[in-house]
């Protein structure tokens, strides 16, 4: 079984990109609490991903499976996605430490909105915090990628 372990931040709007970055469409097929099922199109490859419910108490850890399928079955499949694709530009980028950073560059409804997550091998492995790191939301479904399909970042009040 495939297991995620991530941990998600805000991007201080300080933070200046290494790297020109690929980018993503992603839409979700279902979005019920329980699972995703997203696709998506990142570097002209298509991926289909299946992901449980963030697990309990821990928010940071939730089984995910992840298949590469043909480009042309992930654009038809976007146009079966429920309404709300996103649309992002991630960076990665490496520290010191070994791990990778990916930050998303939101636009469409979500302009103005800088992500970052790390992905840890377990929940209490330490990682370097970059100085343009922001607040930790993790566990925050505000920012759950299949959550800013629906309810997109432009709209949220103040």
């Amino acid at each position: 079984m495939g297991l995620e372990i991530e941990r998600k931040f805000l991007v201080k709007h300080s933070w200046c990109p290494k790297s020109p970055g690929d980018e993503i469409a992603q839409g979700y097929l279902s979005s019920v609490p329980e699972r995703t099922v997203r696709v998506r199109i990142r570097g002209g490859r298509g991926f289909l991903t299946v992901k449980s419910k963030n697990g309990g108490t821990d928010a940071a850890r939730r089984a995910e499976f992840e298949y590469e399928i043909p480009v042309a079955d992930a654009r038809a499949m976007l146009k079966l996605a429920e309404p709300g694709v996103i649309e992002k530009v991630r960076h990665v980028e490496p520290a010191a430490d070994g791990h990778a950073w990916e930050i998303d560059v939101f636009h469409g409804a979500n302009e103005g909105l800088l992500v970052a997550e790390v992905e840890l091998g377990a929940e209490d492995e330490p990682f370097a915090r970059p100085a343009w790191l922001g607040a930790e939301v993790t566990g925050d479904a505000r920012y759950y990628n299949s959550s800013l399909a629906k309810h997109p970042f432009s709209e949220w009040s103040e």
